[in-house]
């Protein structure tokens, strides 16, 4: 299984209700197909799950799972399931009142443990009844939201996640010992907490499936209205956040559990510029494409730019994290994963710029990119030359590439160009989705010795896809295009 492939992310799970999210998931799925999807706010009030009343003088509880079905059975008729985060606290549980983000998610531990434990045992059960036993051990569970952080739990208190991820995990076992439960899903920054949290699982002998952490290279926001700007680390180190947990529990007894990076991007703000632009698809191409050597999973985050932490955007481009943006327009880092889903299964080479892949039907699929600056001091050379000799049947072949680029498959630079409309008009709307589309050309090569020589020039930033299949001539003998018009033989 491709790693990247294996999970992506999405805002809180209520805006799965919206027709313009199902309809962005369901494009994301025909054209990339992820495995699994992750986002925040499963127990947070916008869901309704936590229903407390009082009756007869007596304070209680009703689960309600109406909203949590609706969101479920929408991700598994678009043939993704869901990778399950425990969080936030429902306000009627939770022990204070800290919240985070626009839409006020409570990040205080419960006010009662039991209460909580209960909760995860009607919901988790629930689940199992409605969608079976089978079906819902493929689905991940996640204790909480990078809890290393203050914004995301109270205090940063790591005596107090052990105990909420204790109660969690064996509260999901209690309901079926074969179900996956992890943690501790912990922000960059704090790679100390996971070592103290492997310690408390193994001295406590809590259940434990896999480890999880999140990766972004982003550094200190300079804050403008809406938005911000970043510098941004080389992408290497992504890479190397991804390795980071195995190397940490080497020699431990999690050393050999599964590793899932369940959020990763450039920068960790959802209204930065950069992920708009074709020098992000460029930037993470290798992440991509070598991620899968370091972590069983890196859950790109998000598909969708309909995401609102930071409040209801106020532009169409707006530096969200989505492939996509509102209303389904394409970003440049969409192609490198629908790129990415259109190679092969047989790794033939790879490089610092380029994968070469094969599969069943001798189809040889090449991904490469244009190297980048990161500190973008130095714009980079115009032109990158890449010469490949690719193995392939017959006497000739057909290649097709599909270009994305600063001008090609970028609707960030056409929406630029036109004036940065905060809200385009129906037609504009066609013409972003017009531009982003990739530049496709194609041409016929021969082969020799089993072989296609094949030398392409990548403009700066370019992300490109590049489809060689074996010729099966069926050119009838008495075709001649020379008398398209009416010529003589």
């Amino acid at each position: 299984m491709k790693a990247w492939r294996a999970c992506v992310g999405t805002g809180r799970m209520d805006l799965a209700l919206r027709r313009d999210h199902q309809e962005s998931l369901a494009l994301v799925q025909r054209e990339i197909g992820f495995r699994h999807i992750r986002g925040h706010g499963l127990f947070s009030d916008g869901m309704g799950v936590f229903q407390p009343y009082s009756y007869t003088g007596q304070e209680r509880v009703r689960h309600s799972f109406t909203y949590l079905d609706q969101v479920v059975d929408a991700y598994l008729e678009l043939g993704i399931r869901p990778f399950l985060e425990l969080g936030f606290m429902p306000s009627g549980l939770a022990s204070g009142d800290q919240t985070v983000f626009w839409w006020r998610a409570n990040v205080t531990p419960p006010r009662s443990h039991a209460a909580w434990s209960d909760l995860v045992r009607a919901t988790i059960a629930h689940l199992i009844d409605r969608y079976g036993a089978a079906e819902v051990r493929q689905w991940p569970i996640e204790v909480w939201n990078e809890p290393n952080l203050t914004d995301f739990w109270q205090d940063a208190d790591a005596d107090a996640y052990h105990r909420l991820y204790e109660v969690t995990a064996k509260t999901i076992k209690d309901v079926d010992a074969e179900l996956q439960v992890g943690g501790p899903a912990i922000s960059p920054g704090s790679d100390k907490w996971l070592e103290t949290f492997a310690d408390f699982v193994i001295d406590n002998d809590v259940p434990i499936d896999f480890v999880s952490r999140h990766a972004y290279t982003s550094g200190p926001a300079q804050h403008v209205p809406f938005g911000v700007y970043q510098p941004l680390a080389p992408a290497s180190q992504l890479l190397e956040q991804f390795a980071l947990p195995r190397r940490q529990l080497a020699g431990t007894p999690l050393a050999g559990l599964p590793v899932h990076i369940t959020e990763f991007n450039s920068s960790y703000r959802p209204d930065n510029p950069i992920h708009d632009t074709a020098f992000h698809a460029a930037y993470l191409a290798p992440v991509v494409a070598f991620g899968g050597d370091h972590a069983d999973s890196f859950s790109y985050w998000t598909f969708s730019d309909m995401f609102e932490e930071q409040g209801v955007p106020t532009t169409l481009f707006h530096g969200g994290f989505g492939l996509l943006t509102h209303r389904q327009i394409k970003k440049p880092t969409f192609h490198l994963y629908a790129f990415a889903a259109r190679l092969g299964d047989q790794v033939i080479s790879r490089s610092d710029d380029h994968v070469i892949t094969a599969d069943e039907t001798g189809r040889i699929a090449v991904l490469a990119w244009a190297p980048v600056d990161h500190t973008g001091a130095e714009p980079g050379p115009r032109t990158h030359n890449l010469r490949f000799s690719v193995p392939i049947a017959g006497d000739a072949a057909f290649l097709m590439r599909s270009t994305v680029d600063e001008d090609h498959g970028n609707a960030w630079t056409a929406w630029r160009e036109m004036g940065r409309p905060a809200s385009p008009l129906p037609r504009q709307l066609d013409l972003l989705r017009e531009a982003a589309e990739p530049a496709r050309t194609h041409r016929r090569l021969p082969v020799a010795d089993g072989h296609v020589e094949i030398e392409i020039a990548l403009t700066r930033h370019e992300v490109t896809l590049l489809e060689i299949s074996p010729v099966a001539d069926e050119t009838p003998p008495w075709w001649d295009d020379a008398r398209l018009l009416g010529g003589q033989p």
